[in-house]
């Protein structure tokens, strides 16, 4: 969550979100691994990104995200087109969380991953960042969501043909 402080246990939070699945050339997509704070004994790999804040566009809040999360600067302008949009209910630090979601694949070489520019919540329960193809996602059972490892694929399949084109 983009927030710093995770609402009051019980509550039902309606949000929307800017999500970023950096593609590698090799196809693996770029997640954070993570967890609930009340449930640190189930980590997760998740993707990057968090809400869209008032007076920003769904790009604009993905291209802020991307920084500070991982530390990758990408103007708005130069996200794309959104390759997927999807919502889900989950829960989260007690919470019932219904996310409207929007997600735009980047096609990246090299990244150097940093979270110096998380917040405080994101540095609680964010450990570690890695490499995934979709399929071998799926085969560990550890997405923080049934529908990340399709959207993985979605992403590679959207780079490659922005890469062949």
């Amino acid at each position: 969550m983009s927030e710093s402080q995770v609402p009051p246990p019980g509550t039902v939070r309606r949000r929307t979100t800017a999500r970023v699945l950096p593609v590698r050339p090799d196809g693996k997509v770029l997640l954070l691994h993570g967890w609930d704070p009340l449930k640190p004994q189930t980590p997760y790999w998740f993707t990057i990104g968090g809400g869209v804040e008032a007076g920003e566009t769904v790009a604009q809040a993905a291209s802020r995200e991307l920084r500070e999360e991982v530390g990758i600067v990408l103007p708005a302008d130069d996200l794309g087109t959104p390759v997927a949009t999807n919502t889900i209910e989950f829960e989260y630090g007690g919470c019932r969380i219904i996310q409207h979601q929007t997600f735009f694949a980047v096609a990246v070489d090299s990244v150097d991953v940093t979270f110096v520019n998380q917040e405080e919540i994101e540095q609680q329960t964010i450990s570690a960042h890695g490499w995934w193809y979709g399929d071998d996602l799926e085969a560990t059972g550890q997405a923080a969501h049934v529908t990340i490892p399709g959207l993985l694929r979605q992403a590679t399949d959207a780079i490659t043909l922005r890469r062949a084109s």
